[in-house]
């Protein structure tokens, strides 16, 4: 079996996820959108907000499951079988940030790393932008998916 996860804190569920999510099923058997929990982190969404975001906005998936975790990447991928983690890429500055991390994961692991490329029109999406734009009251909808919704 195919096992991939896709790493990050989601906070929130961007439309960028979302297009990386959609499209790396196809690659895969089963993908798990892996929620890293970090305690020195301040998230704008509580874990159980950001698990409800990811799975109602991929409900009608089965390849997909939410799960959270804590410490290293391949640590947590060994512990569940998964081969590959996918990541996404939105310009230059990513793919170098990446490629120092799949690099060190490797040296770590046997565990592959999968880039996929942001859909052009979705590039300039960030988890920081969105949540910038939702404390100023701006309109966040067009940047994430129907499942987001602020109280």
């Amino acid at each position: 079996m195919r096992r991939a996860i896709f790493p990050g804190s989601f906070d929130p569920l961007t439309l960028g996820h979302y297009d990386i999510i959609q499209r790396g099923i196809t690659l895969f058997d089963e993908l798990i959108i892996a929620i890293g929990v970090n305690s020195d982190k301040k998230y704008m969404f509580t874990l159980e907000e950001r698990k409800q975001f990811i799975k109602q906005a991929f409900s009608n998936e089965p390849k997909i499951k939410v799960l959270t975790y804590e410490g290293l990447t391949v640590d947590f991928c060994k512990k569940i079988n998964a081969n590959f983690i996918l990541r996404g890429l939105r310009n230059p500055g990513d793919f170098e940030f990446e490629k120092a991390i799949a690099h060190t994961n490797r040296k770590l692991s046997e565990i592959e790393t999968v880039f996929l490329l942001t859909s052009s029109g979705k590039s300039y999406i960030s988890s920081s932008i969105v949540r910038d734009v939702i404390k100023n009251g701006g309109d966040y909808t067009g940047l994430v998916p129907d499942s987001v919704r602020v109280k």
